[in-house]
């Protein structure tokens, strides 16, 4: 199989490419550089693995929640390529792309990654390992302020790790729930490379779709609206 992954969603700008068993990746982390960065990356890879992209099976895209330019940018590169070779996008969540690099780095059973939407309030997304290190929403995907997080088991807590660079980002967060996270994972942005086992998964459930049918996973409905100029 031939994936090539892509998130944009935070100030990471990540590629990765599966051909086979091996994997191909580019990641850097520069904020508001995600234009200038990502084809060069993906073209890169691209020749490394000495391919094109119509031979790719799919693109894995890191569909956030996250930055909305940042989004925007890796879903029109990712539609752009899909349409091009005329092959599907996987739409996988970059929270839990986070997720799958902490269950990898921290042996944690449970992780709970929150990433900064601003407005003093975090994207959260907890997770538990599933079969081959997929992670597996707790619940769904929302908004949260810095408040105690009320869906966690504080008697789960010695094997959960928290992720992403929420938390960093809102040390109140972190102490209103210190008593619900036994570990703090260091893993603060989605790696292209951990989108992929998500992408390979989703596929074998069948959940591709078209590149015209992709709706980026916002959240906040009104992130792109325009201010009243009453």
């Amino acid at each position: 199989m031939k994936l090539l992954a892509i998130d944009t969603s935070s100030v990471a700008c990540s590629v990765a490419l599966q051909v086979e068993a091996k994997i191909f990746e580019r990641h850097e982390e520069q904020a508001r550089e995600h234009t200038r960065l990502l084809m060069p990356m993906v073209r890169a890879v691209l020749d490394e693995a000495a391919i094109v992209t119509e031979q790719l099976d799919a693109i894995v895209l890191g569909n956030g929640p996250g930055s909305f330019i940042g989004m925007r940018i890796a879903a029109s590169v990712a539609q752009g390529i899909a349409h091009g070779a005329e092959i599907p996008i996987v739409p996988v969540s970059s929270l839990a792309a986070v997720a799958a690099q902490a269950f990898d780095e921290t042996g944690a059973s449970e992780i709970v990654v929150a990433q900064d939407a601003h407005m003093n309030e975090v994207y959260l997304g907890a997770f538990r390992q599933g079969p081959e290190g997929v992670p597996m929403p707790l619940f769904a995907e929302r908004l949260q302020t810095q408040t105690q997080i009320d869906d966690l088991d504080p008697a789960s807590a010695s094997a959960r790790a928290s992720a992403g660079f929420g938390w960093e980002r809102y040390p109140e967060l972190a102490a209103v729930n210190d008593t619900l996270i036994g570990a703090h994972s260091t893993v603060t942005y989605p790696r292209a490379r951990f989108l992929l086992p998500i992408g390979r998964a989703a596929l074998a459930n069948g959940t591709e779709i078209r590149p015209q049918d992709l709706v980026p996973a916002y959240l906040r409905s009104k992130v792109a609206a325009i201010p009243s100029q009453n």
